[in-house]
């Protein structure tokens, strides 16, 4: 999936919006790719001696690309929220010139509510892990 099919489905736009190719999709994974510059805005401020892509920002890109596994085949208007977040981990730095993948797996559904095992990695190194918890509004 390509930035104009990403586009298409999820309604983020710059300077937020933090996918921009789709690598592989199934029923319950997918993986996903940014490439992160020193054009990102928020390295302006986070920090500009040493630049640094926020923790936060890793996790809303795992939140964007879940979006992407949820809506890709729907047809009725819908929104993915991102409601939860549990046992997140910091593990490597993402500095400007690194490719990140977000790569998530559903573990479990209740009610609309799913719950996914998310991974950013850069050169095959976790960069930073968590559970995160989608719900679709209808």
């Amino acid at each position: 999936m390509n930035i104009d099919e990403i586009m298409k489905i999820l309604p983020h736009r710059y300077p937020f919006l933090l996918v921009d190719k789709v690598l592989s999709i199934e029923e319950n994974k997918i993986i996903a790719l940014k490439n992160v510059t020193i054009n990102e805005p928020f390295f302006q401020g986070h920090f500009p001696k040493y630049p640094i892509m926020p923790g936060v920002l890793q996790i809303e890109g795992l939140a964007q690309t879940a979006g992407l596994l949820f809506m890709k085949d729907l047809k009725e208007d819908v929104v993915p929220l991102f409601i939860g977040i549990d046992k997140c981990r910091f593990k490597k730095e993402v500095r400007p010139g690194d490719t990140i993948t977000y790569e998530l797996e559903v573990m479990a559904e209740k009610a609309g509510v799913y719950k996914l095992k998310g991974i950013v990695k850069c050169e095959g190194k976790v960069c930073t892990k968590a559970e995160i918890m989608v719900g679709i509004k209808k």
